[in-house]
């Protein structure tokens, strides 16, 4: 089922994958997806870092999802460094595949731009392709406190509306604070667009992962960082856990109360923290 029109219909709950690399991390994904498969999520979405490798890998688990048939799944895609007709032929590829949901990124810059050939520059020009080829529920990324390559927040905001205006839905980047989101989502109202903005969650279940939260671009608020350290000081790595789980509940039931359309979890190919969250906001009725 296209997305777009499950967020019609109602509240989504979702997961995204990254595709496994080697047969220890496939192992470790077919795990996850067996364990969260019953919780029965409105549709999983499979990341793509980019370069024909990880390209096929990606395609070859939406393949995978599709063939289980127990969920709708959304294929990441990125444009920048591609040739229009390569994109074109992967579009098609999914369209023949039975995808209907496609996530359209720009990915990162090369290093070097002059050895890349490019007929794309941003999101927005692979979401026009999409378009252009059909039948796709188009979503797009969103940052709540901007994009670090973005040299503004206002300006951000700008190029997010311009690229929603003809997209279906964004997801955004994971964050801590439920006012980011509504800010975000404000603020998109205030420039004319209301798609739906699907917020992303990432729960804190370690100490070792504040430095790496804060260089994807979505620092720890001070406050969480030293409730955290205080679960270290108290019970050690399981207490600094359970309060990385207890904020994420605390997180969604705050978005949830703000009118988010739905919940967006980065299982990182776990299911334990994910399903933790999940059933504790859903399973109990809460």
């Amino acid at each position: 089922m296209r997305i777009d029109q499950q967020l019609a219909a109602g509240f989504t709950r979702s997961f995204e994958y990254f595709p496994p690399k080697n047969d220890d991390e496939e192992a470790v994904l077919s795990r996850t997806l067996e364990d969260l498969e019953p919780l029965h999520p409105s549709f999983v979405s499979v990341t793509y870092r980019g370069g024909r490798e990880s390209r096929q890998r990606t395609f070859d688990l939406v393949a995978d999802i599709v063939r289980r048939g127990q969920v709708s799944a959304m294929a990441h895609l990125i444009c920048v460094g591609h040739r229009r007709d390569e994109v074109r032929d992967i579009l098609e590829a999914y369209h023949e595949l039975g995808v209907s949901n496609v996530m359209a990124l720009g990915g990162d810059i090369p290093e070097d731009p002059a050895l890349v050939a490019s007929d794309f520059a941003h999101a927005l020009d692979l979401v026009e392709l999409a378009r252009e080829v059909g039948g796709f529920s188009i979503g797009v990324a969103a940052h709540p406190l901007g994009h670090p390559r973005s040299p503004s927040l206002a300006s951000d905001r700008r190029y997010l509306a311009e690229k929603l205006a003809r997209a279906d839905f964004a997801v955004t980047q994971f964050f801590f604070a439920a006012p980011e989101w509504s800010r975000l989502v404000h603020e998109l109202a205030d420039l004319g667009v209301e798609r739906p903005v699907l917020p992303g969650i990432m729960p804190v279940t370690s100490l070792s992962s504040l430095a790496r939260m804060s260089d994807m671009g979505a620092p720890v608020p001070d406050a969480l960082a030293r409730a955290l350290e205080d679960a270290q000081h108290r019970g050690g790595p399981d207490a600094v856990r359970r309060a990385g789980i207890d904020a994420a509940v605390q997180l969604c039931r705050e978005l949830i109360d703000r009118g988010a359309p739905g919940l967006h979890f980065y299982t990182l190919n776990r299911s334990t923290a994910t399903r933790e969250i999940y059933e504790r906001l859903f399973a109990e009725g809460s």
